[in-house]
């Protein structure tokens, strides 16, 4: 009887660790989240809705950017070891304003990691918006973005892919960083497990280019690729 007690006991201290641990991020919604293998890679495309609670838009209006960042491991099933991580991507988005024309900008950078933080980061676009919801849409949204070479996807083998989106408060500036890691109105992150599709499907053309009227800048010797992608060492 006692052990009984002490099992319900621990249930419950772990469910209300789990409730708290939800109430501590705030989730995005996702509206799309799929994967496409062709012959030639395997493609991630994702869509989610991004509404930062006040607190996070009154920082952004103060000129502090904002850094989200979208990573990707692919990993191939094995019953006799642990899984192994066949591929890596990783993208990180820089969000300002701009005061004096009071417009908002999109930065994407390849870069796997900053060493000197969010400055230290090397971006190969720009992207500029009138408005923050359609600054908070380009962030939050990617297209046929390459994950893995179709060359390392055995097709007799099972692979699955661990994704993951966040606010990286590692790149804010210092002082914003003291204190904020326990606020849930700036832990904003998504995770989620796909299974690899089996079926292979024929490589279509890429994307049309962006619409007229979006201003985009890329700083010379700089790829433009929007589906940049920094290939971590294979495990």
């Amino acid at each position: 009887m006692k052990a009984s007690w002490v099992g319900r006991l621990f249930a419950v201290w772990v469910l209300a660790l789990c409730l708290a641990a939800q109430a501590q991020t705030q989730k995005p919604q996702v509206f799309q989240l799929n994967l496409q293998r062709t012959t030639e890679a395997l493609y991630l495309s994702a869509r989610m809705e991004l509404s930062p609670e006040q607190v996070v838009e009154e920082t952004l209006l103060k000129s502090v950017p904002l850094y989200f960042v979208w990573q990707a491991d692919v990993y191939r099933e094995r019953w006799y070891w642990a899984d192994r991580r066949i591929a890596s991507v990783t993208r990180t988005l820089r969000l300002a304003y701009q005061p004096l024309t009071r417009r908002w900008r999109v930065s994407l950078s390849n870069d796997a990691g900053a060493i000197a933080g969010g400055a230290g980061l090397q971006y190969a676009l720009h992207q500029n918006y009138d408005s923050l919801a359609d600054a908070l849409a380009g962030v939050g949204r990617v297209t046929r973005w390459k994950i893995a070479e179709a060359a390392r996807l055995s097709t007799d083998e099972d692979h699955y892919l661990e994704f993951a989106f966040r606010l990286d408060l590692s790149l804010l500036p210092r002082p914003f960083q003291i204190g904020i890691g326990n606020q849930r109105e700036w832990n904003i992150e998504v995770r989620d497990r796909i299974n690899v599709p089996q079926r292979v499907e024929p490589d279509r053309p890429p994307a049309p280019a962006a619409p007229a009227g979006e201003s985009v800048e890329v700083p010379p010797n700089a790829s433009a690729r929007i589906d940049a992608e920094a290939t971590a060492p294979v495990r």
